[in-house]
């Protein structure tokens, strides 16, 4: 084997090494064009039965960088890879989910804005996963997001709720770690200075009774991310116009390797993980019986 084959034989090797510790080996990243001309790109993980299936979307900037090549290594401590959902994709699938971790647009290669999160463009992305999946399985499919990304999860189940169709149908909604507090002159207001003033009470302050999907809102009560406290659970779940809304709960975990609003805290439900996606999957189980 001359040496410039060798090399390519190689770099495949190291390529599919990274794929597979990065994504694992029932994941694909599926990149579609949604209806206002753009490149979405998300990791897919198809079970052989699905029963559900969830759209996981990550706090922060929500930037997974799947455009990338070779496709970016999913670190133990990256902040946006090593989000709560992003690091738990494997355990919603061990759960018989088809599983959708979205990334953020090509219109926005920097990831995603707070304005952005709450638009009508954003929507219909998400309309066009949820399309995407219906035509992957015929199952019910579920809005989950945590931290910053309980702006998108509320944002599609609102559009949904609205009847409009770009946003498509939606079964059921998880809001995770939700933003219910933006303290001025805080990170989260120099970050997303228009939802601090349009949404001073973050995703309470959104047309949550608009929403008539099953909501489970899950919470650490350890959490110390002064955006997200679990205090304002019961507040968040009063708003939500569905007829059947859950609150969970969670405690314990491992001592915190990240900042309180990171990851690796229990704001990430760092050492619960399994906890956490356990109760959130029979939470979408015993929700997602369609009537005959």
């Amino acid at each position: 084997m001359n040496r410039a084959l060798r090399l390519i034989v190689v770099l495949g090797i190291l390529s599919f090494a990274t794929w597979s510790e990065a994504f694992g080996e029932d994941a694909s990243i599926v990149s579609i064009t949604t209806p206002r001309g753009v490149q979405l790109p998300f990791i897919l993980i198809k079970p052989e039965h699905a029963i559900a299936s969830v759209i996981l979307f990550a706090g922060g900037s929500g930037n997974l960088r799947l455009s990338r090549v070779p496709p970016p290594q999913v670190g133990p401590y990256a902040f946006v890879a090593g989000n709560f959902l992003v690091r738990s994709r494997e355990k919603f699938a061990a759960h018989d989910f088809m599983v959708a971790v979205v990334d953020a647009p090509s219109d926005h290669p920097k990831g995603m804005s707070g304005s952005f999160r709450l638009s009508n463009e954003h929507a219909i992305d998400i309309g066009a996963v949820a399309e995407y999946l219906r035509r992957q399985a015929d199952v019910p499919v579920w809005l989950v997001g945590t931290s910053a990304g309980s702006w998108s999860a509320a944002r599609g189940a609102i559009a949904a709720g609205r009847g409009s169709s770009a946003a498509g149908s939606i079964d059921g909604l998880v809001l995770s770690s939700t933003v219910t507090r933006i303290a001025p002159g805080s990170s989260f207001t120099r970050l997303f200075p228009e939802l601090a003033r349009d949404y001073p009470d973050g995703v309470i302050s959104m047309a949550l009774p608009e929403i008539r999907v099953p909501t489970l809102i899950v919470s650490h009560k350890e959490d110390a991310c002064a955006f997200t406290p679990a205090a304002d659970a019961p507040a968040l779940a009063k708003r939500l116009g569905a007829a059947k809304v859950a609150i969970v709960l969670l405690s314990g975990g491992d001592p915190p390797i990240s900042d309180p609003c990171e990851a690796y805290a229990a704001h990430g439900y760092y050492g619960i993980e399994t906890e956490a996606v356990d109760r959130i999957a029979e939470f979408i189980a015993t929700n997602s019986k369609r009537s005959p």
